[in-house]
């Protein structure tokens, strides 16, 4: 004898996972910018390179003035002088980049993500398809800088040997300079 509750619940459960794989899909979607990982009307490449990438990562966009233009599409190792080379996919409609753009390496925030932040010169020549941004900033690590300030102690050093000690100035007492009387 079979239950009539049973092709309810069924229905249930299968309207639960497709509202379930829905919201999933619309979470994919809104997460990147209903872009999928290609660009409308295609992409040309550059390449930076970097003493430092921090924690720059594939996928991660490149930005003009905050207006994302293209995405980091692979990092690579120079074998020869162990720089890190990033080759950029910017979107074909941003063709016009000036040759004397500087590339840095830029957090969202304190703990935000790595994008590379392109600063566009006044060349009017462009960079053409292949070539290499000659102007770079390597990633600022946040931690070894708090390190040096917390630790580098703040200007109160004294003075070293080399240095002639301060000279009392004419009007000061032997109590002024610590000397008991």
């Amino acid at each position: 004898m079979t239950s009539a509750r049973g092709p309810r619940l069924e229905f249930a459960v299968g309207a639960f996972l497709l509202l379930a794989l829905g919201s999933l899909l619309v979470l994919a979607i809104a997460s990147t910018n209903g872009k999928f990982g290609f660009a409308r009307g295609g992409t040309y490449e550059l390449t930076a390179r970097f003493s430092n990438l921090g924690q720059l990562r594939p996928n991660a966009p490149v930005k003009i003035g905050g207006v994302t233009i293209g995405r980091v599409e692979k990092i690579d190792l120079d074998p020869v002088k162990f720089d890190s080379i990033a080759t950029l996919a910017i979107e074909k409609r941003y063709a016009e980049i000036p040759a004397d753009t500087s590339a840095a390496i830029l957090t969202g925030g304190l703990l935000g993500e790595s994008y590379v932040g392109l600063s566009p010169g006044g060349d009017v020549e462009s960079l053409q398809p292949g070539e290499e941004i000659a102007f770079t900033s390597p990633a600022v690590d946040l931690i070894q800088m708090v390190g040096k300030y917390m630790f580098s102690g703040g200007g109160n050093a004294a003075p070293s040997a080399d240095e002639p000690p301060a000279a009392a100035s004419p009007d000061a007492s032997p109590r002024d300079e610590g000397v008991l009387p």
